[in-house]
Order: C-alpha cells, then structure tokens, then sequence
C-alpha cells in the first residue's frame, strides 16, 4: 500500500471513531480526497504545496461545480490537512490559507399549518399499516426529529410517562425531545395493535426497521391522496416543525436545543421565514406600508 492509500485510511478511521461522522459524510470526504489523489499522480501527500491545492482548485472550477459542492471539497481538503498536521506527518500545513468561498443558505420550504394536519390525518382507519403511518407522520410533526432519528427509534426510547423521546442525533449525540399528546396517542394505538418482538418502533410487513426511502415513500401515497399541491419531503416536517414554533412565540435557544442544531447560526434560518410572515402582515395590515 502507498503512503497516501495509508494517510487516507488513517484519516477515515480516525473521522468515525474520534469525530463520529456520518458514514454518508465520511463517503463524500473519501470521494473528494481519492480525486485529489489522483490529481497528485505520484506526488505524496508529504510533499503537497499551496500551489497545488490552487491548481487542483482551478480545475474544479473549470468543471463549473456547484458551488456547495466546491465549499465541500474545499472543506475535505482543509479537515484531512489539518489531521496529517497534527499526526506530525507534515510541519506546515498547505491547505491553511484555502478560503471557502460564503455560501448563501437557502430558505427550507415549509408547510402551512393547515397542509400539516391534513396530510397527518390523511392515514384514518385502525389498519394496522395506516395507525403505523399516522404514528409516523404525527410524530415527525410533534417533534421536529430528522427522519434518520425517526427510523432509529427504540421502544425503550419513548417515554409514554414524561412525553419524551430519545433520538440518536448527529454524531451520535443522544438528545432528549419533548412530544405532544397527539404524536403519543397516535404511537401508543399503533404499538397496543401491532405487538412484535423486536425493539423497533417503526416497522415493515417483514418486521425490519422502515428506511429513510421508506418514509418517503408513505409521505407522497398521503400526498397524492389528498393532492397537497407541493412536493413535501420527510425533512419539510422538521422545517414546518421549526418555523411554526417560531411563529406561534417560540424563542430561537429553544427550537435550537430542540432540532439538536450545535449553532445557533443554523437555527438563525428559520427566523428568515418569520420575518417574510411579519413583512407580509405588515403589508397588508398598516394603512400607509
């Protein structure tokens, strides 16, 4: 094995088990620094300057990227220098004074108050499928989780006394997330029905853990059934989640610890959303705006 195929190797393992990245992460980091390698051709890693991170950069954008994708690469390349740096594999390190360019955040889509109870009441009879996809639906809106969260669900994790859930977050870090009655209600009819011997909450004909496709999947059946007329993704949830509590007085700490965001600059983009709403009451309610 060359140098370079063992410094990467070494950087994976130490990104899942000292920084607990996400296997997707960790997949798009991989891919970003295999084509700098390649790029290298026989050039180590050891011996990289800040030259050739700028002519690896004007071939990138050459090849007209999107620019997240390039902050991403940039990103890749900025973490894995950093880490030979200070495993002591090079002295100095080259990608230092690479400077990401600012990425404009854009708006998460979000659904209307009156679009989020129609598609969760979309599922109403006792079948065991659709008390299963109601539970799915009120929980995603009652607690803002990602859906990767949802379908990690334990039932040892729901907490039927206190109206809490445990989540396995990002970086699996454990946060605890309130749920309302609803969500609850809904939950509890579907497991007092579809007893099972597994520990999973949210589960397929075959007894198996439902999927994030999956999930998707149940959400657009209820859309088309009720032709909701935009496309509504599993995270559009999270992000009706958000900026409803917002709306309704919510300060920005609290829906921060709530989405297990680490900053607040993340949570800061759902405050974008109120102030439209604010503009727009604005508008049309003040006699000389």
């Amino acid at each position: 094995m060359n140098s370079n195929l063992r410094y990467l190797d070494k950087f994976f393992t130490y990104l899942e088990v000292e920084k607990n990245y996400s296997k997707h992460t960790a997949l798009n980091y991989r891919i970003d620094l295999e084509e700098f390698m390649v790029f290298l051709e026989k050039t180590s890693f050891e011996d990289v300057r800040y030259s050739d991170l700028r002519r690896f950069l004007a071939q990138l954008k050459g090849r007209n990227l999107k620019p997240r994708t390039l902050a991403r690469k940039l990103s890749s390349l900025r973490s894995f220098f950093k880490f030979l740096q200070r495993e002591k594999i090079i002295q100095a390190n080259p990608a230092k004074l690479l400077v990401t360019p600012k990425l404009d955040k854009p708006l998460p889509h979000f659904m209307s108050e009156e679009e989020a109870v129609i598609i969760i009441e979309a599922p109403n009879n006792k079948k065991s499928a659709s008390l299963r996809d109601r539970a799915i639906l009120e929980t995603l809106y009652s607690t803002g989780i990602r859906v990767s969260e949802l379908v990690g669900l334990n039932v040892e994790d729901v907490d039927f006394i206190s109206n809490i859930i445990k989540v396995m977050g990002k970086g699996k870090k454990e946060r605890m997330v309130p749920i309302g009655d609803k969500a609850l209600n809904a939950l509890k009819e579907y497991l007092d029905q579809c007893q099972r011997d597994n520990k999973f909450v949210f589960v397929n004909k075959n007894g198996t853990r439902l999927t994030d496709r999956s999930v998707r999947n149940i959400i657009n059946k209820y859309i088309l059934q009720q032709a909701v007329s935009q496309h509504v993704s599993p995270h559009m949830f999270r992000h009706s989640f958000a900026t409803h509590l917002l709306n309704h007085g919510a300060d920005l700490r609290s829906v921060q610890e709530l989405l297990g965001h680490v900053n607040l600059s993340t949570t800061q983009i759902y405050t974008h959303l109120t102030t439209e709403k604010l503009k727009k009451v604005y508008d049309q309610a003040h006699p000389r705006a």
